[in-house]
Parts: structure tokens; sequence; C-alpha cells
């Protein structure tokens, strides 16, 4: 049985192996070479000690902290909610189906909402608001960004909701525990895991979002993702790019080990 599950492993060592290990082995490796491939920090020292690559830095982990917090303030009452309801499977379809969507279909279709001649600027019209600018701007980014990661933050949070027994809910409540006690030293800490799940699967992509920076954002927002994008695709300098790779991988292992539940 051993050898057969060995066996059966082989395959996804091979995917591991050329579609993770290999490009991250890559990435690194030019990071710390030239454009003649010879060994250098030159690439980290001007990451380090230029301004720009540091506002990126700040820039990423603001915009990357607000789409989560925003993203968690309105999904931790919904998936509670959602535990509450009748047809729970039907009101999470209608959650999921959005994500079956293109990412970049979902751009276009908030352009045409939020433009100039959106039909959101229409109906400000009407009232006699009057057309305001809301596309290429951080609002604008921020909203986008946090509708599209909603569900990931929302479902790991309704399972871990769905996971604690009613009975202990029952049972704070027997010994005389007000809604806000319950909720504060039963309900959070028991579905906690579910909320780092959540911070972890929106806060990592959001450190690293650029397609929604160049259609919402305008180039307005510019982040380490964007910035990737511009020295892979534009300068051509992919040592600088992937320098500036290495270091949100970092990014993202960090967050990962803080917002990994610990257990005794």
């Amino acid at each position: 049985m051993r050898t057969r599950k060995s066996f059966f492993l082989i395959p996804y060592l091979i995917w591991i192996a050329l579609f993770v290990v290999l490009p991250i082995l890559l990435i690194i490796w030019y990071s710390f070479t030239n454009s003649a491939n010879q060994f250098t920090l030159q690439n980290y020292i001007t990451f380090f000690t230029n301004g720009t690559f540091l506002m990126m830095t700040v820039n990423s982990f603001w915009y990357a902290f607000l789409i989560t917090l925003i993203t968690l303030i309105i999904s931790y009452p919904a998936a509670y909610a959602l535990t509450r309801v009748k047809n729970q499977q039907f009101w999470l379809m209608l959650i999921i189906i959005p994500t079956w969507i293109n990412l970049l279909l979902k751009a276009y279709a908030f352009i045409g909402l939020l433009g100039g001649q959106g039909a959101l600027n229409q109906v400000l019209r009407l009232i006699g608001i009057g057309p305001v600018n809301m596309l290429f701007t951080n609002t604008a980014f921020i909203l986008v960004a946090t509708y599209i990661e909603i569900p990931f933050m929302l479902l790991p949070i309704y399972n871990a909701l769905c996971e604690i027994n009613p009975a202990v809910i029952e049972a704070s409540k027997d010994l005389g525990a007000s809604k806000w006690q319950t909720f504060r030293y039963v309900i959070l800490p028991m579905a906690w895991s579910g909320v780092e799940s959540g911070i972890q699967v929106v806060f990592i992509p959001s450190l690293s979002l650029f397609m929604l920076t160049r259609l919402i954002g305008g180039n307005r927002v510019i982040t380490l993702g964007s910035a990737i994008e511009e020295y892979f695709m534009t300068t051509m300098n992919w040592n600088l790019g992937s320098t500036i790779g290495v270091i949100l991988i970092v990014m993202m292992i960090g967050t990962m080990l803080l917002t990994s539940q610990r257990k005794r």
C-alpha cells in the first residue's frame, strides 16, 4: 500500500517541481544576477535605496490592508446571517457564481458601470447631481477589488461558523451570557480559523494586483504587482522585476506565518 501511495504521488511531485519550485528558483536566480548573468546584489540595493520602490511597497500593503479589512467587515456579518437563513445552498450558489466569471470581464463590466457615460452616472444625471468622476480613482479600485474578493473571505468564515456546535451557543445563553458576550467569547474564537483563512486568501493576492490597477485605477494606483508587470513586459528588465517578485514572495510568506493558526 505504501508503494502504491508513493506511486500516485509521483505526478503531483513532478507538477510541483516543474510549475512551482522551478519558476521560483528561476526568479531567485534572476534577482541575484544582472543582464550579463553575473552575480550581483545591485538589484536589492536599488530596491531598498530607491524611494519609489519603498513607496510602492507601502502602497501595496496599504491597499491590501484596506481591501482585506472592508471585505472582512462585510463578509463576517453576511456569513453569520447566512448560517441562520433557510435555503442556504441557494444563497451560497448566488455567492459562488460570480467567481466563475473571468476577472477581465468583471473589470470591464465595472468600467461600463462607473464610466462617465455609465449606468451609475446616468442615474446621477436624472437625480440632478451630475456626472461624477468615479473611474480611475483609488476609491474605484478598492471598491472593485473588494467586490471580487468578498466570496473568498465569506466562504471560509461560513464554513467555520457551520462547524460550531449549536449546543455550545445555547449553553452560553443558559449560563447568562448576552448576545455580545456569546459572540465575543464563544463564536468569534471558535470561528477564528475561518477568519485567518479568509485573510490569507484575500490579503496575499491583493498584494500583487496589477490588472485592476491598470483598468480600474488608471495607472494612478501603483503597487508592486504593477511594477513587476512593467519591468517584465515593458522595460524588459527581468532582473529587477524578479527582485521585486522575490520580495513580494517573502512578504506573502510572512503574511501566512503571521495569520496561520497556532495549535498546541
